[in-house]
């Protein structure tokens, strides 16, 4: 079996199990600012729905999430269609997804806060040279993240 293979049918098989436990509200990020949630983004070709477990932090009321994988689906699909619903808590909210990956990264609206554009900025650009990719994931104005550091 080929290792990208390998590694996508492994994930597959994690992601069936965690999924339906984060968006329950295990793991989630509560007394600390760190912790699970689930990702939903819609296929840049399919248009079909994709759930994806991630570790998130709590920053200023936004919700940032990254990986090392350079295959994963989510980030092409979050930068192909911004509009995402996450589940944190076990509380399911929608917002807007901002890519940053390795050779990009998006002009954040003036609504993200000036910490979050610190850690954007100084931080999380630093890593996308390692390959990292991350998103900022700016709730709707009228769903505000509980527990946000």
């Amino acid at each position: 079996m080929d290792p990208a293979g390998f590694e996508r049918d492994f994930f597959r098989a994690l992601n069936a199990f965690v999924e339906p436990a984060v968006r329950a509200g295990l793991g989630g990020p509560c007394l600390v600012p760190l912790g699970l949630v689930v990702l939903e983004t819609a296929g840049r070709r399919s248009g079909h729905l994709y759930r994806t477990p991630l570790l998130a932090s709590l920053v200023d009321g936004c919700i940032i999430v990254g990986t090392f994988r350079s295959r994963s689906n989510w980030v092409r699909n979050a930068e192909a269609a911004p509009a995402v619903r996450c589940w944190l808590n076990g509380r399911e909210l929608r917002g807007r997804a901002h890519v940053l990956r390795p050779g990009r990264q998006p002009e954040l609206p003036e609504t993200v806060s000036q910490l979050v554009r610190a850690i954007a900025d100084n931080l999380l650009t630093r890593y996308t040279a390692f390959g990292w990719s991350f998103a900022i994931i700016e709730p709707d104005a009228e769903e505000p993240t509980a527990g946000a550091a």
